[in-house]
C-alpha cells in the first residue's frame, strides 16, 4: 500500500470544510486548495481526461488496458469535510497495536474510549489513526479520497492487472448535501460507480433514506418588556411548544437500522421571529410522505391554539433511497460483495443512515453503491480510521476492478 499514508496524512491537512451558508459552489475555497494537488497528482500517473471545472468538480480516467469490451466504472469520493466540528490544522495520530483501553487525543484530557465507542473492542492489535482531540479527522471522506488514488497508483504499475476505463470523480460540498448538484455524468462517463465514504470494513450499501428538511418558522411580537403586558408574543415560546408537539422516541438518538427520526438540528431564536430547522428522514417514500403530513399537522394543531402568533412549514426534499435506482443491476451489487470475499472481508450489506453523492447520483442515471473506507465516529473530535481497514478498501478496489474484467472478457 505503497504511500497510502503519506496521501492521507497530506490530504487531511488542507482545510477543505464546506459551508452551508455560503451559496457559492464549492462554497470554500479551500476545496480548490485540494482538488489542485490531486490533479497534479493525476498528472503524474499519467491519467487521461483530466478536468478541474470551475466548481471544483475534478474528473479523470485511467484508460483501458485491454481490447476487451469491459464496462467503465467510476470510483467517487467528496473532498470537503463536515462543518460539524474543526477542521482546520488537523493533527492525526497512530496509535500503533491497539491493545485495549482509552486513547488519550492530545495534551488535554480528551480520549477514545471503549466504553463510549465499543467498536473499539473489535480493534485490538490494529494500527488506529485518532484526532489530537481539538479538529475532525476528515476521515469522511479523504479516506476514500486516498484510498482510490492508491489504488489507480496500484493500477497503473501494474499493467498485468486488465481492466476496462476506470472513471475517477472527486466532489466539493457533499456534507452540505451539494456534491452531486453540478456532477456531469454524461462527462464522467461510466456505466456505473461507487462511491468511496462508508464506515467499518466490509459496509456496502446501496438504500438510503429519504431526506426533507423541515423548517418551522414561529413568529410572534417583539414589545419593550417592560410594557409589553398583553402585547408581547415571545416566537422562543410558541417554537417549545411545538418541539413538544414531536414524538421523543423518533429521534437520531433513539433509532436505529431501518427506523426513521425527525431531528432538531436547528434554531435561530428571537422574540418576533423564531426558526427552527429540522431533518426527515425514512426508507420509504410512503413512511416519508406520513412523516411530512405529520409535522404539516402538528403546526395546524398549533395555529388553532395560538390566541396570537402564527407558525408556518417549509418542507425542501433533498434526496430519495437509491434501492429503486440501483436494484435493476443486481450484477453491480454481486461484484463488489465478490471482490470483497476474495479480500478476505465479509460484505456487510446495511441500509445508510444518512445520504451519499451515489444516492442522487443513482437518480441521476449513474447506478452508485457505497463502499466502506474504514472509518468510525465522522464529523467529530472523536473520529478515527483503522490503516487496517482503509488497507482493505485499496484491495476491494483493485479486486473489483479485476473482477469486472473478469465477468466480461
Amino acid at each position: 500500500m505503497d504511500k497510502l499514508l503519506e496521501r492521507f496524512f497530506r490530504y487531511v491537512q488542507i482545510d477543505t470544510q464546506s459551508n452551508g451558508s455560503v451559496a457559492a459552489c464549492p462554497s470554500t475555497a479551500g476545496q480548490f486548495n485540494l482538488a489542485q494537488q490531486l490533479k497534479s497528482e493525476m498528472e503524474a500517473l499519467g491519467l487521461s481526461d483530466i478536468s478541474l471545472d470551475e466548481h471544483c468538480y475534478l474528473m479523470a480516467r485511467l484508460p483501458a488496458n485491454t481490447s476487451a469490451d469491459i464496462p467503465a466504472i467510476g470510483f467517487i469520493a467528496h473532498m470537503d469535510t463536515a462543518p460539524d466540528a474543526l477542521g482546520l490544522n488537523v493533527k492525526p495520530q497512530i496509535v500503533e497495536n491497539y491493545q485495549g483501553g482509552d486513547i488519550a487525543l492530545g495534551i488535554g484530557d480528551e480520549v477514545l474510549s471503549p466504553i463510549q465507542y465499543p467498536d473499539l473492542n473489535t480493534l485490538h492489535g490494529h494500527n488506529i489513526i485518532t484526532t489530537d482531540g481539538t479538529t475532525l479527522l476528515g476521515a469522511d471522506n479523504k479516506a476514500g479520497v486516498a484510498e482510490i488514488m492508491t489504488a489507480i497508483a496500484y493500477l497503473v504499475a501494474h499493467p498485468e492487472i486488465k481492466h476496462g476505463d476506470i472513471c475517477i470523480g472527486f466532489t466539493p460540498d457533499e456534507e452540505i448535501g451539494r456534491g452531486a448538484d453540478l456532477f456531469d455524468v454524461e462527462k464522467f462517463n461510466a456505466q456505473w460507480a461507487y462511491t468511496i465514504d462508508g464506515g467499518p470494513v466490509g459496509e456496502l450499501e446501496f438504500e438510503n433514506f429519504n431526506a426533507t428538511s423541515a423548517d418551522v418558522i414561529c413568529y410572534g411580537t417583539n414589545v419593550h418588556p417592560g410594557t409589553a403586558k398583553g402585547k408581547m408574543v415571545n416566537a422562543m415560546n410558541i417554537a417549545a411548544q411545538f418541539q413538544l408537539m414531536m414524538p421523543s422516541d423518533e429521534t437520531p438518538e433513539a433509532t436505529e437500522g431501518y427506523e426513521g427520526f425527525y431531528h432538531l438540528k436547528s434554531m435561530k431564536p428571537s422574540v418576533a421571529k423564531t426558526e427552527l430547522g429540522y431533518i426527515i428522514r425514512d426508507f420509504s417514500r410512503e413512511g416519508q410522505e406520513q412523516r411530512k403530513a405529520f409535522m404539516q399537522q402538528k403546526v395546524t394543531e398549533l395555529n388553532a391554539q395560538l390566541e396570537k402568533g402564527r407558525v408556518e412549514l417549509v418542507l425542501t426534499d433533498s434526496y430519495f433511497n437509491m434501492r429503486e435506482m440501483v436494484e435493476p443491476y443486481p450484477h453491480i451489487i454481486e461484484l463488489a460483495k465478490d471482490a470483497m470475499i476474495d479480500c478476505d472481508v465479509k460484505p456487510e450489506i446495511k441500509p445508510i443512515r444518512g445520504g451519499t453523492d451515489g444516492a442522487r447520483l443513482s437518480f441521476k442515471g449513474l447506478p452508485c453503491p457505497n463502499i466502506f473506507t474504514g472509518g468510525y465516529n465522522f464529523h467529530g473530535i472523536h473520529e478515527f480510521i483503522t490503516v487496517e481497514g482503509m488497507e482493505k478498501a485499496v484491495e476491494v478496489i483493485v479486486k473489483l476492478v479485476e473482477k469486472t474484467a473478469e465477468k466480461y472478457s
